[in-house]
Parts: C-alpha cells; structure tokens; sequence
C-alpha cells in the first residue's frame, strides 16, 4: 500500500506539471492522524503558483489530496496542519486484505532483486576447534539474510569458508599426539569435542612453554607443507570428524550450503595474486609482504600479508577467497557475516581488493554482528572455558523438555517440539536486535512461552492452527469462502463492526519485509511478528471465533487463518521452524 500511495502522489504531480520532489510516506505516531501520511504538500508548495500567487501548505495539501482522492477507493484523505496530507484506509480494505493474505502462500514477497544473484558467506567454523557461540551468531544471522534475499527475487548462493589450516591446527595436532586419539565408539560430536579439548590443551601449552611453542609451530610448518606422514594422517582424520560434526549442527540449525570453501585452498590462490601485485599494491618490509592501506586511507592500517618465513596470513587468503567467489559464481552482491572484532582487518582486505579489482570491491558488502554474552562474560575456546554453540542448543532443548513433560504429547513429539522450540528461542534472541549489537542471553526469558520470545510466537501460531483444525472439524469455515461469498451470504452483518488492531497489522507484512531487505536488518521482521502475536492473541482473548450462530464467525476464522499465513512466512524468513501443537 505504501508503494501503491508513493504512485498516486507522482501521478497527481505529473497531472499538476511538478517533477522532481523528494517526499516521504511514513506510517503516523498517532493513529488518529492516518494509516498513513505524506509531507509532498509541503515539500512542493512554492510550486504552486495555479491556485493563487502565495498559496497556504494546507491549500495545496488540499489540491493534491483531492486529485489522489479521484484516483483510489481504498482510503479517505484529509489534510491537517501545517500540511500533512493523510490517508486513512477504509473498514473493507482491511477485510479484503485478508482474504488477499489467505489466496496467497507467499504473501510479502517482493521483485526488489529480481535478476540479481547474491552470494552469502556465513558461519565460518574453524575444522579442530569448537563450534562456538560467534558461529551460531553468524549462521542465524547469515541464514535469515539468505532468505531474505531469496524472498526478494535473488539468486541466493549460500557459503561457508572454514580454516582447516593455520596455528590452531597445529596445537589441536599436537594435543592429539600427546593424549592420543578418542576412543571410535564415540559419537561424532563426542569425537569432535575431544579434537577441541585437545586444541585448548595445547593453546594453554603455548602459552607458557616455549619448548612446546617452538613443537607446535614445527608441526604448523609440517601441515602446510604435508610432509610428516603421522601428521598428514592425525590432519585428514580430524578434519574429517569435525567437518562432520559441523554437518550434524546445521541440519540442526536448518542450513544448507551451496559451497564449501577452505583456507588450505584459497592460500596457494591469495599468494598467487599477492605475489603478482608486489611492488604495485603490496610492499616489502623486513622479509615479509605487507599492505600499507593508510595510503589511501588514514583510518586504516598496515597488514601482513606473507610473513617473513613465507607463509600465508588470513590476509592473503581472503584476498584468494573473494576473488575465486567472483570467478565460480560472479555474484551482483557478495555478503559476508562476521564478528564484529573482524571489521577493521576486512576493511584493509577491501582497500587492497579495491587496488586489485576495482569491480569486485564495489560489489562486496559486509555485515559484522555482536557477541553473545553470559554472566561470566566473553568466552573463549582457546582457554577451553566456554559454552559451545551445540552444548548451547542442547541445554536449551533440555529446559523446553522440562517444560512440556508434563503435556499430552508422545516421547518423539516432545523431542521434535523441544528441538523446534529449543533452536527457534536462540535464534530469536539472536535476531530481535540490530545486527552489531552485543547479546546479553537469559536462558529463562528466551524460552519464556510468554512474553518477548521465539516460543511466544511459535506458541501463538500453534494456537491459530488448532483454531483452523477445529473450524474445519465443524465444518464452519472452508478455503474457499472469500469476502464476496460472505458479502452475497450475510451482508454488512458478515464482518464485525470495529476494524481490529491486528487486521490493521496484518496488511503490512510485505512492507516490513521490504524494509529488512533493504537495511538487511531481520529484527525489523521479530519486532512485527512479536507485534501481530500479541494482538492476535488479544482479539484471541476478548473474541469467540468458532460459533455456527455467529454470522461473523467465517471472517474470524478467515483472520485467523491470515495471521497463521503471515507467521509461518515470517518465521521462516527468521529460519525458525513452527509447530502445529505446543
């Protein structure tokens, strides 16, 4: 609707000879002044000069105001001072609108990148070491922004790029030749979680033994250069396992890759291009090949990108990374979801891609989230006293156990629903602030079924769906019945007198989605759906949606139906899963 009123404006100025006006459509604070409210009055008043010589903003809000009023029956329009021009939607669009919601699976989805192809790169789990909470950040958040764009018209194109070489992998080895391997019987993720308590042995090690530091960086070396059958052997074997164990948390999680990318691979390339750029964008300085980005821009730094002793940093591997990105799928946007703390080294990365390839720089965008934190604090996997990203689903998924154990459901639905309910609490929380922010996580309010929460919502959904079984059990409502069928059966006395607050919010969910896409920020989409949960669950409370006597009563559950519509879309574009039964 907001499109379709930014069209009627410009096709009353075109009527009144006015180009060129930048003016705003904006949802008003106060509902008594509209659905909606336009400043184009205002903006374009000096214009005028058809009316009288000195027009008023309110005479020209007039004007134009009735030239939209001839184009549209959906709305009334009355202009308040000192110019607005408001558009107040009529009782019948809002019914209409719901049945438009209930013929239409995949209401609220847009064209506004159709044609392009985004590729996303997101949680970017390091093989040997744990899969860690920031991991879990940025695969909610990459996920949701996948579908987002999927939901807009894009090609989406979903990766993962993992550092299956480096120095923690040299510790997690050496870890594994001190202590051994796990005992087979042991699941995968048992398997990976000792890689992972072998990793952190050795990082404590590191720290405080140089004998031990000058071991791990030999075996470092030896990695790269494949040259110790022993370790080429421990190296394939725990790569494996963890990679694995990774597969394991993402069907979990709901997420499938399209491509799997490794530094192991995108090393060789980055030094390739490195090399080959020296002395023109990268410099010598002391044996080691560095990039001197506060040349061209005084905020940023110098950086390593080959050492001394000729290895490649993480530098040189994204600049292998983003440029094979461009030769394997040559994305119009390419999207990588980090931590925060990794800003500043990717702008670097950028300003020296820019100087490379000027095309490829322009088209990469990214997107840095917070961290999770708990009352301990910032954890870390290199100290080994953390909470990783499955054992944090898994004590989720065991609370909302405890929660449902005593409900009439069978062993398999309870841990179905624990696991639904467990996963779509963690993302919500993730996801229901602005992407950059860091997360204080309370285990109590996140699996709260009221309140602020994914399970509120998940729950509130359930609620339609019983409603929905049950209409169709009385037969009172069937997929067919429309608002012209209602209007032929009962009249006016078909639909309720008073327009309610969450017909008034349901309309707008192609709106909002717009929107998230465009600021790529999801907790647009969880401040709406929280929203329309809580005034569902209102007019739930204060109505009687199934009575065969009640002539309203096909249009409630039409509403009804609508909002499930709605909830279902919008969850998933969350990458939260729904529950018919809670």
């Amino acid at each position: 609707m907001e499109e379709k009123i930014k069209n009627l404006i410009k096709e009353a100025l075109e009527e009144l000879s006015i180009e060129d006006v930048d003016f705003a459509v904006e949802h008003p604070e106060n509902l008594k002044n509209g659905d909606y409210s336009t400043n184009v009055a205002m903006i374009c008043w000096k214009k005028f000069e058809t009316i009288k010589s000195k027009p008023s903003r309110m005479e020209v809000a007039d004007v134009i105001g009735g030239k939209i009023q001839n184009k549209s029956k959906f709305f009334e329009i009355k202009a308040s001072e000192p110019g607005f021009i408001n558009f107040y939607l009529k009782k019948d669009f809002f019914q209409k609108s719901i049945f438009e919601i209930v013929n239409d699976e995949n209401y609220g989805k847009n064209d506004i990148l159709s044609g392009k192809k985004v590729m996303i790169e997101y949680t970017q789990p390091n093989p040997f070491k744990p899969f860690h909470i920031g991991h879990l950040m940025s695969n909610t958040i990459g996920e949701s922004i996948s579908r987002l764009v999927e939901f807009s018209g894009a090609k989406t194109v979903r990766a993962n790029y993992q550092g299956d070489i480096g120095l923690h992998v040299g510790k997690a080895i050496w870890g594994l030749l001190q202590k051994g391997k796990p005992n087979e019987s042991l699941s995968i993720s048992e398997q990976a979680k000792y890689i992972g308590e072998c990793y952190s042995f050795a990082s404590n090690e590191y720290e405080t033994n140089e004998k031990i530091k000058e071991e791990i960086d030999a075996i470092n070396i030896k990695v790269y250069e494949k040259s110790d059958e022993k370790i080429n052997e421990l190296y394939e074997w725990g790569r494996k396992i963890t990679l694995d164990a990774f597969e394991i948390i993402y069907k979990t999680l709901g997420t499938k890759f399209d491509y799997y990318f490794f530094e192991s691979e995108m090393a060789p390339i980055g030094e390739k291009i490195v090399k080959e750029n020296t002395g023109k964008v990268f410099e010598e300085s002391d044996g080691a090949i560095v990039f001197k980005a506060e040349k061209y821009d005084p905020k940023l730094h110098t950086r390593v990108f080959i050492t001394k002793n000729g290895l490649p940093t993480y530098e040189t591997k994204e600049i292998g990374l983003a440029l094979t990105k461009y030769e394997k799928e040559n994305p119009d946007i390419s999207i990588t979801v980090t931590a925060t703390e990794q800003g500043e080294y990717m702008k670097v990365v950028r300003k020296a891609i820019e100087n490379i390839n000027q095309s490829i720089a322009s088209r990469m965008k990214h997107i840095t989230h917070g961290m999770m934190r708990f009352a301990t604090g910032k954890m870390s996997s290199r100290k080994g006293n953390i909470i990783t990203g499955e054992s944090l689903i898994l004590n989720i998924k065991n609370l909302i156990l405890e929660k449902i154990k005593e409900r009439d459901f069978t062993e398999s639905e309870k841990t179905m629903i624990s696991e639904v309910v467990g996963v779509g609490a963690l993302k919500y929380s993730i996801l229901k602030q602005s992407i950059g922010a860091d997360i204080i996580y309370d285990f109590e309010k996140s699996i709260s079924f009221e309140g602020d929460s994914g399970p509120y919502i998940q729950y509130s959904y359930a609620r339609a769906k019983s409603i929905l079984k049950k209409a169709n059990e009385e037969n009172i409502f069937t997929n067919s019945i429309n608002y012209e069928n209602i209007k032929a059966k009962y009249g006016e006395e078909g639909f309720p007198k008073d327009v309610t607050e969450i017909e008034k919010m349901l309309y707008l969910f192609p709106e909002v989605v717009k929107r998230t896409v465009e600021e790529f920020e999801p907790h647009h989409i969880v401040t709406y759906l929280i929203e329309i949960s809580r005034a569902f669950n209102t007019f739930y409370g204060n109505t009687q949606i199934l009575n065969k006597e009640d002539p309203t009563s096909e249009y409630k559950i039409a509403l009804t139906n609508a909002f499930s519509v709605i909830l279902k879309n919008g969850l998933w574009l969350l990458g939260i899963k729904i529950v018919e039964k809670m």
